[in-house]
């Protein structure tokens, strides 16, 4: 479903003729809005003890929704980008609805020790069927597009996603849901909506979560937009969108199980970090060339960084909730980060119209082709200083073995030659980064 449905919404919405501001909201919005339907997930999870229930539920939802955004569009042409903007609310109500919930139900199914390795696995199983189907989904776009009847190739991919998803309902019905304490049991034993006690009792979960929401404000700056860059102003094909794409989620999948053992063994702090501090170099590359094969590059080297520091970041998560407070907890995380993207799409936004495309330096005048370099640089430039004032001071709180930043480098690029040519880059750019400073 993700593949071939949710990968294309901002496509979708060029198509409609969606402005860029627009554009923004609609990545942004919809997450931001769905997020207090974790609340509502919490609360029935906490009363019933049902999570399996709820999960299967959101999922119908989204069924449910991608025919909304398929049709609604076309039946309401005057309102064609609300409509899609009130569908894709609804497409994400059904994960928020599940997310807390799922993540309580993995955390007690899954043993801690292996729990890095088992998300890796799943995450490239994961990234294997995005890959297909992302490549699929651009090729029925492009014949579509190439005959004159794009909207039909639309309606097509997202009609494989509704199927897609309700397959994976079934599944979802079929997992083995624990029982758990519900309302009944005393107060320190239920998962539900948490309070400030938890989060003073907390403070290492606290402080990863307002990190993970300020980086997230950082990336929605310019994640939202690189679509909009590549369709308008490089006048992508549909095709071409699709391989760039797909860069990213091939090297994921190449990775990830590289980055779930070394979480396992060493930690996720630490690739947090790494990953973490490699990340605000990714937009500036954006801004060095439009050359096809070079964006190419660019998307590798991001499917390498953000694959280890999502999974890590993940696992992270499951390391700082204890099991009894788990759902509400990630309630909390999760909606602090829709709060941290949806704040920084808008502003990206706002950059996007109002960013002049000639800055005076003094002694030069920048002048650049596309206004979204200068949404690119302020977006590398805030998430270098998030990234430096919040990652110093996470700390590990599972018994791991130490390893060194260029240990853990190695480790992860000598079984994987593209990995270690993207690694070089990334750093062959910071050196340079550093040499413009002197």
């Amino acid at each position: 479903m993700g593949g071939v449905s949710e990968s294309y919404f901002s496509a979708y919405a060029v198509f409609l003729k969606a402005t860029a501001p627009q554009i923004g909201l609609l990545a942004s919005l919809p997450p931001l809005l769905a997020s207090f339907a974790q609340i509502l997930a919490v609360w029935i999870g906490q009363v019933t003890g049902i999570r399996r229930g709820i999960i299967v539920a959101g999922a119908l939802v989204q069924v449910c929704a991608l025919v909304c955004v398929a049709s609604l569009p076309e039946l309401f042409p005057e309102h064609a980008f609300p409509m899609l903007l009130a569908s894709v609310v609804v497409y994400f109500v059904g994960p928020n609805l599940g997310a807390p919930l799922w993540g309580s139900l993995m955390g007690a199914l899954i043993p801690e020790a292996v729990r890095g390795r088992f998300f890796a696995r799943r995450t490239r199983l994961s990234s294997m069927a995005s890959f297909s189907s992302l490549i699929s989904a651009g090729i029925i776009l492009q014949a579509f597009d190439t005959f004159g009847h794009t909207l039909y190739g639309f309606l097509a991919i997202f009609s494989i996603g509704m199927f897609a998803r309700a397959v994976s309902a079934w599944h979802l019905s079929q997992i083995h849901d624990p029982p758990r304490a519900h309302k009944e049991a005393p107060a320190h034993e239920r998962d539900g909506l948490i309070s400030l006690r938890v989060l003073r009792e907390n403070p290492n979960f606290l402080r990863f979560s307002t990190f993970f929401a300020c980086m997230q404000f950082a990336v929605a700056i310019s994640g939202p937009f690189v679509v909009v860059y590549l369709l308008r102003d490089l006048h992508y094909t549909y095709i071409e969108l699709t391989a760039n794409t797909a860069a990213s989620v091939l090297v994921q999948f190449l990775v990830l199980s590289r980055w779930g053992r070394l979480g396992d063994l060493f930690g996720n702090r630490i690739i947090i970090r790494v990953t973490g501090f490699s990340i605000p170099a990714v937009p500036m590359l954006w801004v060095l060339s439009g050359d096809f094969w070079y964006l190419i590059l660019v998307q590798a080297i991001s499917g390498l960084l953000w694959s280890g520091y999502s999974l890590a970041s993940s696992n992270f998560l499951f390391d700082l909730t204890p099991q009894a407070k788990r759902g509400g907890m990630m309630a909390f995380h999760n909606l602090l980060s829709s709060a941290g993207v949806f704040l920084g799409a808008s502003f990206g936004g706002y950059l996007a119209l109002h960013l002049p495309r000639e800055l005076d330096l003094g002694f030069h005048v920048l002048t650049w082709t596309s206004v979204f370099y200068g949404v690119f640089l302020t977006s590398s430039a805030l998430r270098l200083v998030i990234a430096s004032s919040f990652l110093p001071h996470l700390q590990e709180v599972r018994n791991v073995r130490n390893m060194t930043y260029h240990g853990l480098i190695f480790r992860v690029t000598r079984f994987s030659p593209i990995s270690g040519l993207i690694f070089d880059v990334v750093s062959r750019v910071r050196r340079s980064g550093e040499n413009d400073d002197k």
